[in-house]
């Protein structure tokens, strides 16, 4: 059973265990939690919540990639982020994940505290993959048709749905490396509920052990996602049932970071699923 270990700064994640990030959306219009976090006091308090309850990653994101978002200039993004990743890397002993895709925001929370970079658009904006080379740091590159999600759901179409996947994240880290970004920096996220329909979704979730194969860290965010709502039709605060089924079967396919919202619940189920995989004679897919 492979494992991998991240490093930046000193500071190690170990994924010889699956972990969890819990999101901290410091946005406006994030569509699940938009609004509640905003100010770096609330954000800095979810912060330390998450992590008592067992999140090793915080992944703060000023920018809500959902399909009615509006976009964000750099400075509201840089204004949104910042503060929050200084506050929780001055008080707090987490790995500290931003969700952005734009390179001044990378180098301004990086040098901030951040550990690493969680990009939908696999480093494809102008300066990205340069940034993350130069500072050295971790980077998830995620599947995402096009580089607009405001549109992603209007091409949800594949000849060959994980072949599709499996080609983009290829091509990204084969430009990635040729750029100077270290392969044991690098883990790739499948993008699930980013140009795809419901079926792909689970289709995608049914045959997630094949990105195995990438031999790198597989990070998936599948919480309160509308892949979820659709098939149990419900909103999105009556989604947590439905997240945990769907992150504990990505953990029995190979998942290594779970990127969830209610980091308590999603911890005990996991708790509980690892013990019991102690006494199976199944093994978990790494």
């Amino acid at each position: 059973m492979k494992s991998y270990k991240l490093e930046y700064k000193g500071k190690i994640l170990d994924l010889a265990q699956p972990k969890i990030m819990g999101i901290l959306n410091v946005t406006p219009d994030s569509f699940s939690d938009g609004g509640k976090y905003v100010t770096v006091d609330a954000a800095l308090e979810h912060a330390r919540d998450m992590m008592l309850a067992g999140a090793a990653v915080i992944d703060v994101g000023g920018e809500s990639t959902r399909r009615e978002s509006s976009p964000v200039t750099t400075q509201e993004e840089l204004d949104r982020v910042v503060p929050v990743v200084e506050a929780i890397a001055a008080s707090m002993d987490i790995w500290i994940s931003v969700d952005t895709s734009n390179p001044e925001v990378m180098k301004a929370a990086l040098d901030a505290g951040a550990c690493m970079i969680n990009d939908v658009r696999a480093l494809r904006r102008d300066g990205a993959i340069e940034t993350v080379a130069e500072y050295g740091c971790p980077v998830c590159i995620q599947h995402m048709i096009g580089e607009d999600p405001q549109v992603m759901q209007q091409n949800a179409s594949y000849s060959d749905l994980i072949g599709d996947i499996s080609t983009f994240l290829y091509e990204r880290i084969h430009i990635c490396l040729n750029a100077g970004v270290r392969r044991d920096n690098l883990m790739i996220d499948p993008g699930f509920g980013f140009g795809k329909n419901l079926e792909q979704n689970y289709r995608l979730l049914g045959q997630l052990d094949r990105f195995k194969s990438f031999g790198l860290p597989i990070l998936v965010g599948l919480s309160r996602k509308s892949m979820i709502g659709d098939l149990l039709k419900v909103n999105a605060d009556s989604r947590l049932a439905g997240s945990i089924a769907a992150n504990l079967f990505a953990v029995g396919a190979g998942a290594d970071i779970l990127r969830v919202h209610d980091v308590k619940e999603m911890a005990e189920a996991l708790k509980v699923y690892m013990y019991a995989m102690k006494f199976s004679k199944q093994k978990i897919k790494k």
